[in-house]
Order: C-alpha cells, then sequence, then structure tokens
C-alpha cells in the first residue's frame, strides 16, 4: 500500500508544470503557414516559431519588424520572443507576405 501511495504521488508530481509562472508557446512554421496563426497567450510567456518548411521564412511584426523580427530562417531553425505587454501583435513572413499571423496577449 505504501509503494502504492508513493507511485500515485509521483505520477502527481510529474503532472504538474515545474514552473506556475511562465509557459512556453510553439509556432510551427511548414507549408508555407504558421500554425496556429493565431496564439493567445497571458504577459511573460515565450513563444518560438520554427521552421520545418523546405523553404527559408522571417518572423517579423506587423510594424515592419521594429517590435520584433527575426533572421531568415533556414529548415530547422528558431526564433524566439517573451511577451511582456498585452495586446496584439500581428505578425508576418518578409519573404513570403501572405504569410500572416497573430499573438494575442491578455
Amino acid at each position: 500500500m505504501h509503494q502504492m501511495r508513493s507511485l500515485l504521488i509521483c505520477a502527481a508530481l510529474a503532472a504538474t508544470p515545474a514552473a506556475a509562472g511562465a509557459a512556453d508557446h510553439q509556432i510551427v512554421i511548414d507549408q508555407h503557414m504558421f500554425m496556429p496563426s493565431r496564439l493567445t497567450i497571458h504577459p511573460g510567456e515565450e513563444v518560438t516559431w520554427i521552421n520545418k518548411d523546405t523553404d527559408p521564412h522571417t518572423v517579423h511584426s506587423d510594424d515592419r519588424g521594429k517590435t520584433f523580427r527575426s533572421a531568415v530562417l533556414d529548415t530547422g531553425q528558431s526564433f524566439s520572443r517573451i511577451f511582456s505587454a498585452t495586446g496584439t501583435f500581428g505578425y508576418y513572413c518578409s519573404v513570403h507576405p501572405t504569410m500572416q499571423g497573430t499573438i494575442v496577449v491578455k
């Protein structure tokens, strides 16, 4: 019985997030799309874009990259940003401007 309780406690601890603070979010770039194209997060959380496409891509904020901008990301490369302020942040790929996404921080 003691061993069973220990296993249950270990399982519960494993299911508990290590930090109650910031969470990490991923956006996959593939097939000339950002997936998901709209992501809602909380202030202080980090978003990482990962290029899994065969073509190079960028991540530029809608204000022509003034708020955030990545270098050109080749296949397998990534770009991360922590969003501190609340708001809605549109972004696009400067190589393929029809690729667009939105981060909502609230």
